[in-house]
């Protein structure tokens, strides 16, 4: 495809910052950008005709871990590293509904769960052990207790093969849809120029510009922000940073539906809402890791089963026929750590990405700190 004058003068001529992926992080660093330098030329490069990796497709949990899942970073990293994961993590959760609102987001604050199974008991048992040193360990971040057993909920939910529940009060859950669409909303109010369907195949450090090259033609910015998550390895193979895969499926509506709030189940390896009165569940990664560490938006007969098996036989036990209207994939970005990727690559390069399944959380903050890296 030739570009022609039009296109070049108007749309990719004279880009101050140029960032590369239109999702939570990318939109998020546009906006600051444009605070901050309100007359420079802040373009953002979408390869999607929406946001491509998991910014639209996640299953809206406003989290930031729960208690197994912390347990067991702690098993791989440093008590700092975990603490200042789960303070940003919370902290990006309060700047997103600063930088919105909670209207604009559809935040709802009703409480997380996880759920521990009889098989479940070694484990459990584990978490209840510490469940003090972890409310001690997270108090300088929540000012209380956290974590508090209510088994009770099981039968209030009407849950199968559930036998213990810890609950989270500080958890939430968001309109994934709505919140995007503001966001986008908000940093074209800006002036951020957002350009859809425009690939990257990969960028260049130049004397002064950055060369950032195209399907069918180059353009050059004077910064470039990878924000690509999932996918940034395709332009910055350097980087410790794996795709990874999550399936999701969303019920139609159910008559007398009992759940409400946001649920962790097997560590957090599937985890399930209410949508008003339907149930969305994603996970099952786990089954397969080799397989779902992959770009590819396909759907897998292992992980979709499993899906509807849990569904049927624990969630929705009290239910027969539930239909399932839709089904989709999202792609995060994980590494060896749970610690975001934020810095200088070269002299006019930056990145923000490894959000770690954890991208409405922590998201907008990642996308605040790399402008102010530049």
């Amino acid at each position: 495809m030739y570009v022609s004058f039009w296109e070049k003068n108007a749309f990719y001529n004279n880009i101050d910052y140029a960032i590369i992926g239109s999702g939570i992080v990318g939109l998020s660093t546009a906006i600051e950008l444009k605070n901050k330098y309100s007359e420079a030329k802040v373009v953002v490069l979408e390869k999607g005709f929406l946001p491509s990796g998991a910014s639209t497709k996640n299953a809206g949990f406003a989290c930031f871990g729960s208690p197994t899942e912390i347990l067991n970073d702690l098993t791989k990293m440093t008590e700092e590293e975990v603490f200042l994961m789960v303070e940003k993590r919370w902290k990006g959760l309060l700047n997103l509904k600063n930088l919105l609102g909670e209207e604009n987001l559809g935040f709802e604050e009703l409480g997380s769960c996880e759920l521990f199974t009889n098989a479940d008991e070694v484990i459990y048992q584990n978490t209840i052990e510490k469940l003090n040193y972890l409310n001690n360990f997270l108090r300088p971040i929540f000012k209380e207790d956290v974590f508090e057993i209510k088994d009770e909920l099981v039968a209030k939910f009407g849950f199968s093969t559930i036998e213990h529940v810890i609950t989270n009060k500080f958890e939430g859950q968001i309109d994934t849809g709505k919140a995007m669409k503001n966001l986008l909303k908000l940093a074209k109010n800006k002036g951020v120029e957002i350009l859809n369907g425009v690939a990257v195949q990969s960028i260049k450090q130049g004397n002064k510009k950055v060369a950032i090259a195209l399907k069918d033609f180059e353009i050059e910015a004077k910064n470039v922000i990878v924000a690509t998550n999932g996918f940034a390895k395709q332009i910055l193979p350097e980087l410790d940073i794996e795709p990874a895969r999550a399936q999701v499926l969303i019920t139609e509506p159910i008559e007398g539906l009992k759940l409400k709030g946001t649920f962790h189940y097997e560590q957090g390896y599937y985890y399930f809402r209410n949508v008003g009165n339907r149930v969305l569940f994603g996970g099952g990664r786990n089954l397969a890791f080799e397989t779902e560490n992959t770009t590819e938006f396909n759907l897998t007969p292992t992980i979709q089963n499993r899906l509807d098996q849990l569904l049927k036989e624990v969630i929705l036990p009290y239910k027969k026929d539930v239909k399932i209207e839709m089904r989709w994939v999202g792609i995060m970005g994980v590494g060896d750590k749970k610690t975001t990727i934020v810095k200088q690559l070269d002299n006019n390069i930056y990145c923000a990405v490894r959000m770690g399944g954890m991208g409405v959380a922590i998201g907008s903050l990642i996308g605040k700190e790399v402008a102010e890296l530049i």
